[in-house]
């Protein structure tokens, strides 16, 4: 099986070029990896060690230790079905259940025309609507086993196409920001196209510990210093007095 494309391996030098040390490209060259095949693949592994200018074993020991990444084939659709407590007291294991005789498999098949492969995880933090899966990383919630078949069957016939990409598309938005390092094996690899300088007036500026905006100016500054200085210490307010509370 050949290794990456042509812009895939522009894509995957011009990432590089986002970090200080190449080798801390590694994740999101996998990520490409899989983007395009679906898995990784032992060719496209020893690629990105090459890329990288480390051993094959180095990638494939990172690689097997993340959930996201396999090293197997595995359907066009991902559908991981949570079970944790939140969707255990809604119906979880009901829905994964089901979602086993909807597909003809276990949690961890995958369907005979390789379109489908079924897993069971933990929380994805939809917690709020469970019972949840996601579906190639996307999120779906609330869900019945008649919600679930509606699921099955626009994903089969391609409904959710441009909500739901195929197995191994973590992200369609292109990164373009990061520190400018060395390329592979010493090449200065060319920072994406798109990536320029921030103008003067839009140069990032350093936050205050503590908040979101921007820095506090000196006059707000002094207004904070004089109403922490006025704030009454423990034990002085009516609520503390007499309230059992630790001081």
């Amino acid at each position: 099986m050949a290794g990456l494309s042509k812009e895939n391996l522009e894509r995957a030098r011009q990432t590089i070029a986002l970090y200080p040390q190449a080798r801390s490209a590694m994740l999101p060259l996998l990520h490409i990896v899989q983007e395009q095949e679906g898995y990784l693949t032992e060719e496209g592994m020893a690629q990105v060690a090459d890329l990288l200018d480390l051993s094959p074993a180095e990638v494939y020991g990172t690689a097997t230790f993340y959930d996201m990444l396999f090293t197997h084939p595995v359907g066009t659709y991902l559908l991981s079905v949570c079970t944790n407590i939140a969707c255990l007291l809604n119906g979880g294991y009901e829905l994964l259940e089901h979602a086993e005789k909807r597909l003809g498999v276990k949690a961890g098949g995958t369907t005979a025309d390789g379109r489908f492969t079924l897993e069971e995880v933990e929380c994805i933090g939809l917690c709020g609507n469970a019972p949840c899966l996601t579906a190639n990383w996307r999120f779906f919630g609330d869900l019945t086993a008649d919600s679930f078949d509606t699921l099955v069957d626009d994903l089969g016939a391609g409904r959710l196409s441009e909500t739901v990409p195929r197995h191994g598309t973590l992200c369609r938005v292109r990164r373009s920001v990061g520190l400018t390092a060395a390329g592979p094996k010493g090449e200065q690899a060319k920072p994406p196209p798109e990536e320029a300088a921030a103008p003067a007036s839009e140069a990032p500026q350093s936050v205050a510990p503590g908040t979101h905006d921007q820095p506090p100016s000196r006059e707000g500054a002094e207004k904070a210093a004089k109403q922490a200085s006025e704030v009454p210490k423990t034990g002085d307010t009516a609520s503390d007095q007499g309230s059992g509370r630790r001081k």
